[in-house]
């Protein structure tokens, strides 16, 4: 029986499997999402074309149909028209059917030409990579059998359910719905893993929304993006660009009144700030509704968190009518409310001139700081900090 070209140990072919699936998913994050569709970095164009090359042979994608869909995602996260919200659509749908609704959303030729722009249109691109997308699934099965004989078909089988099992389930559903927040972006998106290793660094998706034409993934210094680690290789050899980063919070601890520098920094790391403000309040928000649990008045944090991020006019009537009881039974937490979205409000006023958001955000730290909510005081003055 022919047994392939190369011969391995047992381990040797689930190495070759693990191997080939993490230069996919080192494709994906470098090429398709951070590249082509943030515009985050500029790649060497062997590099950018062996990635083509090997998503090309490895998951049969077409970079224009990837890039649109996703900056589609971006554009209407969590409406109706978001191709993949778990929020909209279940978790269940998106996380098991997450590659048919990428494949349903390609079809859409309304968001392939709105969304799809300066993606690579060469040759090679217009008359082998979009018009025979399915020629490289066929020719990487061969190349597989070739190479390790029946086995190959296996570690075949591994590499076409990678992409739909961790991008398409994993980091379009479980990164839209459950894991933790660093940022209180304007969508559901969850760090999966503070370490980004697996599926590339794509693990860190609520630092990724909060900064989406950021090269680099990671914010906190507990957490790891192994694809920033090869993009920062690829820089030192010359074979990438980094364009853009998340920038860093600076605080200037000397400042006690806001002007121009402090509402622009506020209002560059807003979902940092939102993030912050939830965070700062999460004991005394406890504390209020134990308390209110005993006048049989009955949520948890999780729902008020909630009710904090979407605002009354987004939630339905019945999480209204309950928010509605829950204010009026604790002016605590009706305070934290009120001042919440009015913060928000801030970096939604773009008709106002500077000095008159200056004003806004001061007057905001004075109130917060004469709530008598000592956590919120503490916070009002750390923002008075921002530089």
């Amino acid at each position: 029986m022919f047994n392939g070209l190369v011969n391995l140990p047992w381990w040797g072919y689930i190495v070759v499997a693990l191997v080939f699936t993490h230069i996919t998913i080192a494709a994906v994050t470098i090429f398709l999402h951070r590249g082509q569709a943030h515009r985050a970095l500029d790649l060497h164009p062997i590099i950018s074309h062996f990635f083509r090359f090997w998503l090309w042979l490895s998951t049969g994608m077409v970079t224009k149909e990837w890039a649109a869909i996703h900056r589609k995602h971006h554009a209407a996260c969590e409406t109706v028209d978001d191709p993949h919200s778990p929020q909209i659509l279940g978790i269940k749908k998106v996380f098991w059917e997450g590659a048919e609704l990428y494949r349903k959303e390609s079809k859409n030729l309304e968001t392939i030409e709105k969304y799809g722009k300066g993606t690579p249109d060469d040759w090679v691109e217009r008359h082998v990579y979009t018009p025979y997308s399915a020629r490289g699934i066929a020719l990487m099965a061969a190349i597989n059998i070739l190479l390790f004989g029946p086995l190959g078909l296996t570690i075949w089988a591994v590499q076409m359910a990678w992409i739909p099992v961790t991008a398409a389930g994993i980091i379009n559903g479980i990164g839209h719905y459950w894991g933790y927040r660093n940022f209180s972006a304007d969508d559901a998106s969850t760090n999966i893993s503070p370490w980004g290793i697996l599926i590339g660094g794509e693990e860190l998706h609520n630092n990724h929304h909060a900064y989406p034409t950021s090269a680099k993934l990671s914010s906190k210094w507990f957490e790891f993006d192994i694809g920033w680690l090869y993009i920062r290789t690829m820089e030192v050899l010359g074979l990438a660009t980094v364009k853009r980063v998340a920038p860093k919070v600076k605080l200037d601890l000397a400042k006690t009144n806001c002007d121009a520098e402090t509402v622009q920094a506020v209002i560059t790391h807003r979902y940092e700030v939102m993030g912050k403000y939830v965070k700062s309040l999460k004991q005394i928000m406890g504390e209020e509704i134990q308390r209110l649990r005993a006048q049989g008045v009955h949520f948890d944090v999780i729902t008020f968190r909630r009710w904090l991020h979407l605002g009354e006019t987004e939630l339905k009537a019945p999480e209204q009518a309950e928010l509605k009881q829950a204010l009026s039974a604790s002016k605590v937490l009706a305070t934290i409310y009120a001042m919440r979205q009015e913060l928000a409000a801030l970096w939604g006023r773009s008709t106002l001139t500077q000095e008159q958001l200056v004003k806004q955000l001061d007057d905001w730290c004075k109130r917060a700081e004469s709530s008598g909510i000592e956590a919120l005081q503490q916070f009002s003055q750390r923002l008075r900090c921002y530089a």
